[in-house]
C-alpha cells in the first residue's frame, strides 16, 4: 500500500477544519444564552423558541417552499420534454444546443437577475411569485435537462423496441420502460433544483415584489445588521433537515 505523505494529511486536515469549523460554531452558538455570538454565557433553547414564534420567518419559509415547488414543477416539464425530444437524434448543432442549455448555470446570477428585472419591467409583469418562478426555472431547467439526457443516452433502445413488439403502446412503453429508467435522474434533478431555488438570493432580490419575501432574502436582510442568535438557530434547523434528507436518501439507495 502506498504511504500517504504527512504534508498531504496535514493539508487535508486543514481544509476539513476550514470547511466544517464555521458550521460547528454556528450550531454551538445557536444554543448560546447571550445575544452576542462571540460571548458564551451558557446553554439555552430560547433562540429556538423565539425563532418559531416569528411570524415573518414562518411566512418567508412557506414562500420559499412554494416557490421551490413551483420552480421544480415547471423545470421538470421543460427539462424532461427537451431531453426526450433530443433523444436518439444526432443533430448538426447537437453540441451547441447542449452547451447553450447549460448557459444559465454558467452566467453569473447578478447578470441573470438584472436581465430578468429589465425584461419583466418591459413586459409590465407584476413582480412576485410569477416572475420569481420564471427566473428560478431559467437556471433550474438545465440541471434536470442535462441529468435526464445523460441518463437517456445510456439507455438501451432495444428495451423500448421489445416493449412495442410485445404490443405496448407508446404511452405504455414510456410509463413502464422509459420512465422507471430515467426516474433516478429526474429525482436527482428535482432535488438539486429545489435546493438551488430554495437558497437563491441574488436573482430573487431582482425579481421579487414588495409582498413576497423568501427565507433566503429574509436571512440576507437580517445579516446586514450582524449575525443574530436566531439566525444561528435557523441555520442549525436547516442543516439538520438537510442532513436527515441526505441520510434517508443514502439509506434508501443502499437498500
Amino acid at each position: 500500500m502506498k504511504k500517504v505523505s504527512k504534508a498531504a494529511v496535514i493539508f487535508l486536515g486543514l481544509v476539513t477544519v476550514l470547511n466544517y469549523l464555521p458550521i460547528i460554531l454556528t450550531v454551538v452558538y445557536s444554543f448560546n444564552k447571550s445575544k452576542l455570538t462571540s460571548v458564551w454565557e451558557g446553554f439555552s433553547l430560547d433562540w429556538y423558541k423565539m425563532l418559531f414564534n416569528y411570524g415573518d420567518i414562518k411566512k418567508a419559509l412557506l414562500n420559499s417552499i412554494i416557490l421551490a415547488v413551483l420552480t421544480c414543477m415547471l423545470s421538470l416539464v421543460i427539462g424532461v420534454s427537451a431531453a426526450l425530444a433530443m433523444r436518439g437524434k444526432k443533430l448538426i448543432f447537437d453540441d451547441f444546443i447542449s452547451g447553450f442549455a447549460s448557459l444559465p448555470i454558467m452566467i453569473p446570477e447578478i447578470i441573470l437577475g438584472m436581465v430578468f428585472m429589465a425584461i419583466f419591467s418591459y413586459m409590465n409583469l407584476p413582480f412576485g411569485f410569477v416572475t420569481m418562478t420564471i427566473a428560478h426555472s431559467s437556471f433550474c431547467v438545465p440541471y434536470i435537462f442535462l441529468i435526464v439526457r445523460a441518463r437517456l443516452m445510456g439507455m438501451d433502445l432495444s428495451l423500448e423496441e421489445a416493449a412495442r413488439d410485445l404490443g405496448a403502446s407508446e404511452f405504455e412503453t414510456f410509463r413502464d420502460v422509459t420512465l422507471p429508467y430515467i426516474l433516478p435522474g429526474i429525482a436527482s434533478g428535482l432535488l438539486l433544483s429545489f435546493a438551488m431555488s430554495f437558497d437563491d438570493v441574488v436573482i430573487s432580490i431582482f425579481t421579487t415584489g414588495p409582498s413576497v419575501n423568501t427565507l433566503a432574502i429574509k436571512i440576507y436582510t437580517k445579516m446586514k445588521t450582524g449575525i443574530t442568535p436566531e439566525i444561528n438557530a435557523l441555520a442549525t434547523v436547516i442543516l439538520v433537515i438537510t442532513v436527515l434528507v441526505i441520510f434517508i436518501s443514502e439509506k434508501t439507495r443502499k437498500d
